[in-house]
């Protein structure tokens, strides 16, 4: 018998933002998508995007200003790493669940316009 995944048990389980303390993944077995803990990982979900976008600006300006130390870089090597997890987890989590019933673009956002990533960001 093939290994089950959180796409096979009814209700579908939701991967959660955050692991065991010894790195294990956390899921949700709800029927409600508006219990309390649903909720919270939205909020963490959010926070961990919104932490990465911050990130990311924080990172082209270092890198831009050219006069960051290595330890600054390996520091935020690190630190892109974790946000590029975080990220790669919430898509995971994301595409193992339904859309909501009669709503199946709920929660989808417009994809961002695509720019050549050798050219400096405009705008914000």
């Amino acid at each position: 018998m093939p290994d089950r995944t959180a796409r096979d048990i009814e209700p579908p389980l939701r991967l959660l933002p955050w692991t065991t303390p010894d790195g294990k993944p956390c899921y949700l077995s709800s029927d409600d998508a508006d219990s309390r803990l649903n909720r919270r990982a939205d909020e963490v979900e959010a926070l961990q995007l919104d932490m990465g976008t911050e990130l990311l600006a924080h990172a082209r300006a270092l890198l831009g200003a050219r006069t960051a130390h290595p330890g600054e870089l390996r520091y935020l090597a690190h630190r892109l790493t974790e946000a590029l997890r975080d990220a790669l987890r919430i898509a995971e989590s994301r595409g193992d669940r339904p859309a909501p019933a009669g709503n199946a673009n709920a929660g989808a956002r417009k994809a961002p316009a695509c720019r050549n990533p050798a050219q400096p960001p405009t705008g914000s």
